[in-house]
């Protein structure tokens, strides 16, 4: 099993039969998990706040509906 060191990411090596990466810095691994999971929450806030804008501009052209609807009973009344 052959390790190439990563060019650029101190202690990052690529196993070249499996291709995969591995990280000999245990603080440095942790560092970079925390880091990817930071990302994650920031991309499902993100979601979360879109979700709650489209929820809110329906919500308004429901009202505004409704307030069109009742403009036009007492109007007719």
């Amino acid at each position: 099993m052959s390790r190439l060191p990563i060019k650029g990411h101190n202690g990052w090596f690529k196993d070249e039969s499996s291709g995969s990466i591995d990280c000999a810095n245990k603080s440095t691994y942790d560092q970079y998990m925390l880091s990817v999971k930071s990302e994650k929450e920031k991309e499902e806030e993100i979601r979360t706040l879109q979700k709650d804008v489209s929820d809110l501009k329906s919500d308004l052209g429901d009202i505004k509906s409704l307030l069109l609807t009742l403009v036009q009973k007492n109007h007719d009344d």
